[in-house]
């Protein structure tokens, strides 16, 4: 094990400027107290969380041209939290969520590179209903479809924290689960519409997956 080597990168929204720092590669790993190893995250799969994904990047230019308003928001599954950096530099009402031990950590640095407001952040298994998190008016999330035992787990964390009316937006990158999880989200009442993002030319490569509006 070694110390971890970090990338610091600039992401551009129109003249916004979202200065950001992440593990340099997905080759990273650091769990020197187990903490990791104990809430199932394996080393394969420890540096997932640190880098920067397409499907990210679709979610936060997606949003930089959404209307939220007063709106109470939540990120699922944040990883570098690139949404949130960016909500909360348009100084939008946003909280953070993610499983990794290490999120938090990396999102107080990325505050302080960015100079600014405080993001209030949790630490949330999506099995655990009894967290504090409340209920939200748009809740985003991408990529957070690995297994197919997240689809129940995911959209049933959504439900509990989602408002009478509530807009909830995934970016799925095309693992094949979108459609069951449409299934049991139109069972908790929403409607679903998944649609291809548009002027990706900020992405390497082509975007094969989709976005994912649910609304109540």
């Amino acid at each position: 094990m070694t110390n971890l080597r970090l990338c610091y990168q600039t992401i551009e929204f129109g003249k916004t400027d979202i200065h950001i720092c992440t593990l340099r590669d997905k080759q990273q790993f650091y769990d020197p107290n187990g903490t990791a190893e104990k809430l199932g995250i394996c080393s394969a799969s420890w540096p997932i969380f640190g880098v920067i994904w397409p499907s990210s990047l679709v979610l936060a230019h997606f949003i930089f041209d959404y209307e939220v308003g007063s709106k109470r928001i939540l990120e699922v599954g944040c990883g570098m939290a690139l949404t949130s950096l960016l909500l909360n530099k348009q100084g939008a009402d946003i909280t953070a969520t993610d499983y990794h031990p290490e999120t938090e950590r990396f999102l107080q640095r990325n505050i302080q590179i960015n100079e600014d407001r405080a993001i209030a952040f949790e630490r949330i298994d999506w099995a655990d209903k009894n967290d504090n998190l409340g209920l939200f008016d748009l809740i985003i999330g991408s990529d957070l479809l690995y297994e197919d035992q997240h689809i129940e787990l995911l959209a049933s964390f959504l439900e509990r924290h989602s408002k009478p009316t509530c807009n909830v937006i995934l970016v799925d990158p095309g693992r094949g689960r979108k459609n069951k999880l449409s299934s049991r989200m139109i069972e908790f009442g929403f409607i679903s519409t998944h649609f291809k993002p548009r002027h990706t030319s900020y992405l390497d490569e082509e975007f094969k997956g989709h976005i994912l509006k649910f609304e109540r």
